[in-house]
């Protein structure tokens, strides 16, 4: 449902394939992308809570020219410390989930060699604008986290992020009664923009907080699960 990026540099070694080196399933692979402050390392804190007990999980993050979102996971100790892992960018953040996704990659795949079989590899990218978008040689389902202290005209002016992410998140809704955001507005434009795809509205300070998120990931693993055909 994103946009058909492939990974064109590297493709005897890097593939969508559902199969490992070992011919066991690999893991799903689901970006989280968004704007500057939206919340997508909060959201990755809190999916990891939410699934840790249930799911064998791993982080990678991405930031332009430091680690400070995967400072954070180790601080908030969400995963051992072998579960998260930090690709520094060194440019564009789009430009490491869609055009040259080799160092991401090399984290997914490496996590997946040293831990062992896992069920969920989250990617979060760099903090970005409206266009971006995550390569399908990356992730399987890419998830975008907007927040309501961005405006709430984000929706309405779209953009592939917004268009086409498998899901959105609108982040940060207890914030709407101080910033003016018309949440039911939003709904609205989300809907118009999106057309069937889903639209969740989220508050990490209250309940259900990351719970319909968290809902959703299941979803799509069970649905990877169910689908993903191994090589004979």
């Amino acid at each position: 449902m994103h946009l058909d990026h492939t990974d064109t540099i590297h493709p005897e070694r890097h593939s969508a394939s559902a199969a490992r080196p070992d011919g066991s399933r690999r893991a799903l692979r689901v970006g989280l992308g968004g704007p500057v402050g939206s919340g997508k390392t909060a959201t990755v804190a809190a999916l990891c809570r939410t699934l840790r007990d249930r799911l064998s999980l791993a982080v990678v993050t991405n930031d332009i020219y430091t680690r400070e979102d995967a400072a954070f996971l180790l601080r908030e100790a969400v995963l051992p410390p072998e579960r998260i892992t930090a690709v520094e960018t060194g440019a564009c953040p789009h430009t490491a989930i869609r055009d040259d996704i080799s160092a991401n990659l090399e984290a997914v795949e490496d996590l997946e060699e040293d831990i062992g079989p896992l069920d969920v590899v989250l990617v979060e990218s760099g903090g970005d604008n409206l266009t971006a978008t995550f390569s399908k040689g990356l992730v399987d389902v890419q998830i975008f986290v907007i927040d309501v202290a961005g405006g709430d005209d984000i929706p309405r002016k779209g953009g592939p992020g917004v268009t086409t992410a498998d899901l959105l998140v609108v982040n940060k809704t207890d914030l709407a009664p101080y910033v003016g955001s018309d949440l039911a507005g939003m709904a609205r434009d989300a809907q118009e923009q999106r057309g069937e795809l889903p639209v969740l509205f989220q508050s990490l300070r209250g309940e259900p907080g990351v719970g319909p998120v968290a809902d959703w990931v299941r979803e799509q693993l069970s649905a990877w699960t169910a689908t993903a055909v191994l090589p004979a």
